[in-house]
């Protein structure tokens, strides 16, 4: 049969790829395939076909998965591309595309796949983008510019579909135009609710004051103007996490059981964890993966993670940021930390090639989804510490990266990972990197 868009094709799915879509085969051809479950047969239409690739849509279910479930919702909306699947499937799909990417890419076959911790479907998002037109906000759907509405993925609070509506509704009346678009930042609570507006050129921002209404603070910042203009109130949120000192060896100075709160307070605008329900549960597994000496944070953002290990040990922290933001609210963090941190307010790149790192050092790195540049990984076999926690929200560059470690003499050590976005293609994985020969036990993915 000839494939050519708009045709449809009998195909049984086989397993899951990065990005949500499914894989199937017509004779002998790949085709990706969205709204399937592996195991399942579907009458699937075919899309588009690019650089060869077909990418298809399932039309209608031949015979469905038992973990196929109803949607109340548009599953193309804020990337919900798993949302007809049972969470416990979704989870275990999720485990299969990170084992999948290390055999694939990284060429480090595991024996089973890695855990992955879930979190609650709703109401889990702290930070979003949403998209202004015409008096309305909401996502982008998946493959288009077309506005859908946030209520239907579940992804925000109640408290924040209502905000939003009230904000279209202003909009609307006061036949406000300009605005591009919105970020939102909340706390964990969901009591403080901070949003910056993104303005087209030429746009007065005092004209959308009105939009402070139930927000901690709001800010504005045009295309042709650089600088933030506050509005109302404070534009930054504010999260006490408690962090543990349970999971140290027991040669660190603090006694097991400690805890310690860390406050974290970042603008709208700086990047943050974006699950609430999960991430203190991120936070502290990174702590007690790092081992005893010195901690270098490497992406450090606001501190989330170079922080509380400064909390929980004795050993001294360094930690880098180059994003004038971030790095901002860095600083501020780590002030009541005195002199056992320090902070770097440059690139990664140029920190690497200039400051001495000790080599019984711990470095964490959470890079952006592009990954660690080459510079930067390779920076880290040049400095060469102990052991690297690598934090990613994409599992392919990382399986990239990982090859280069490996490549450098690192071995991978352990591989875990939490669902930060439910129903979503997207998965965090944690992995662990170490320079010792001696046997390391591996908690969570076992390796060939």
């Amino acid at each position: 049969m000839q494939l050519a868009p708009g045709s449809v094709v009998t195909l049984d799915i086989e397993k899951p790829t990065a990005g949500g879509r499914m894989l199937a085969r017509h004779e002998g051809r790949v085709i990706f395939v969205s709204a399937a479950i592996p195991g399942e047969r579907v009458n699937a239409r075919v899309e588009r076909i690019a650089k060869g690739v077909v990418y298809a849509d399932t039309a209608d279910v031949v015979t469905a998965s038992p973990d196929r479930r109803g949607i109340g919702g548009d599953w193309r909306c804020g990337g919900n591309v798993m949302a007809h699947i049972a969470y416990p499937r979704q989870l275990q799909l999720k485990a299969e595309i990170v084992q999948d990417a290390f055999t694939r890419i990284a060429h480090l076959p595991l024996r089973s796949a890695p855990d992955v911790i879930g979190s609650p479907e709703q109401g889990y998002r702290m930070r979003a983008r949403l998209h202004a037109r015409d008096g309305r906000l909401g996502f982008f759907r998946e493959g288009s510019h077309d506005l859908c509405d946030p209520v239907t993925t579940g992804q925000l609070l109640p408290s924040t579909h209502e905000w939003i509506a009230a904000a279209e509704e202003t909009l609307q009346r006061k036949r406000l135009t300009g605005l591009a678009g919105i970020e939102i930042a909340e706390n964990i609570s969901g009591d403080q609710r901070a949003c910056h507006l993104e303005l087209h050129a030429g746009v007065d921002a005092t004209r959308f004051a009105a939009l402070a209404h139930a927000l901690t603070g709001l800010s504005a910042e045009r295309t042709d103007r650089p600088g933030m203009t506050v509005l109302s109130g404070s534009t930054t949120v504010t999260d006490v996490l408690h962090v543990s000192s349970v999971g140290l060896k027991p040669d660190t100075t603090r006694e097991d059981g400690q805890e310690s709160a860390v406050r974290f307070g970042r603008d709208v605008r700086a990047f943050f964890q974006g699950n609430r329900f999960l991430l203190q549960q991120l936070v502290q597994r990174v702590a007690d993966l790092v081992a005893p000496g010195p901690v270098l944070d490497l992406y450090a953002g606001v501190g989330l993670f170079g922080l509380s290990c400064a909390a929980t040990r004795a050993g001294p922290v360094t930690l880098v940021e180059g994003d004038l933001i971030s790095g901002a609210d860095l600083q501020r963090n780590a002030e009541s930390f005195g002199e056992t941190v320090r902070v770097e307010r440059r690139s990664v790149e140029a920190f690497l090639r200039s400051a001495p790192v000790p080599p019984d050092s711990t470095v964490i790195v959470d890079p952006p989804r592009t990954g660690m540049t080459r510079d930067a990984v390779h920076g880290i076999m040049r400095v060469a510490p102990a052991r690297v926690i690598y934090v990613s929200c994409d599992v392919a560059t990382l399986a990239r990266d990982a090859r280069t470690l490996v490549d450098g003499g690192y071995q991978l050590r352990e591989l875990s990972g939490m669902d930060l976005f439910p129903n979503t293609a997207h998965v965090e994985t944690i992995a662990v990197f170490s320079r010792s020969s001696r046997t390391v036990k591996v908690r969570a993915a076992s390796l060939r």
